[in-house]
């Protein structure tokens, strides 16, 4: 990230579980909600955050503009005794698309279209799924680079899994394979300072 990543603070947080995580279904850019277990994790990644910021006003805040990246944010806020719409969404921080695969579990693929789903695992960082606007994890990577390069102050960011697979790709040189299967907690705060990204 440059001169700017070496200087920057951002504690990036993941929204919290929805109903789809549960059941393993492809999320990507369709509207879901967070469960009770997901909010209960908003909540104590607020207070964690609560803890780790103790000048927020020196923060910007924002998040990807979906309804389970902002409910997420605003009970961060919340728990870090913050006015829970203060902050600001930023479009290019939204999932990956799954295009047409949005809304179905793999073995539910699997069986509408056999052997779909075994194309996409031979690369699955760069694989692109069928329908009118689906991406690639590459695709995504290249969509938020720019937005984690444009934070000029310390900054809290809720996002999603995909999002963060592609920073650790960028930031860590992680291979294509590793960062397309990595698993992203829901429930831990990610910390990027200094050009270096540490879960806590």
């Amino acid at each position: 990230m440059g001169d700017a990543g070496s200087k920057q603070l951002v504690y990036i947080v993941r929204h919290g579980q929805t109903a789809w995580n549960a059941e393993g279904r492809l999320q990507g850019q369709a509207e879901t909600d967070i469960t009770d277990l997901g909010r209960a994790q908003a909540d104590a990644n607020g207070a964690k955050l609560k803890a780790l910021v103790p000048d927020p006003e020196e923060f910007d805040f924002v998040a990807s503009p979906m309804r389970r990246t902002r409910e997420t944010m605003e009970r961060i806020r919340v728990a870090m005794g913050l006015e829970p719409q203060g902050y600001r969404v930023d479009r290019r921080l939204v999932e990956v698309s799954f295009g047409d695969w949005q809304g179905f579990t793999f073995v539910e693929l699997e069986a509408m279209t056999p052997g779909a789903t075994a194309v996409r695992s031979r690369d699955k960082w760069n694989f692109v799924p069928p329908g009118e606007g689906a991406e690639s994890y590459q695709m995504l990577m290249e969509r938020i680079v720019p937005v984690f390069e444009e934070f000029l102050q310390p900054t809290v960011c809720v996002t999603h899994g995909g999002v963060i697979r592609a920073l650790f790709r960028h930031l860590t040189g992680l291979s294509m394979k590793e960062a397309a299967r990595m698993p992203v907690p829901q429930d831990r705060v990610l910390r990027l300072k200094d050009g270096h990204l540490e879960w806590l």
